[in-house]
């Protein structure tokens, strides 16, 4: 079984492979929590408000770190 800690590592590397699609669209993202498999995070830069994050936090963001990491049931912003 993976500690929270190699959990929260795997979130960030998964995390990491996004941003530069992100950063292409001058945002950003970043963790927040992992609580009863939930990740929560933080949409920055231009992803903060627009229209279209929440479909970039959903299949995007959610279905890649649901593939990667094993415990991780859904994205949240906050």
């Amino acid at each position: 079984m993976e500690t929270k800690s190699t959990l929260i590592d795997d979130i960030e590397k998964a995390l990491a492979e996004i941003r530069p699609l992100l950063a292409f669209h001058r945002g950003d993202i970043e963790f927040v929590e992992f609580k009863e498999g939930v990740v929560y995070v933080r949409m920055l830069g231009m992803c903060k408000g627009c229209p279209l994050s929440q479909l970039t936090l959903k299949s995007g963001v959610e279905e890649l770190l649901k593939q990667r990491v094993i415990g991780v049931e859904r994205v949240e912003a906050v």
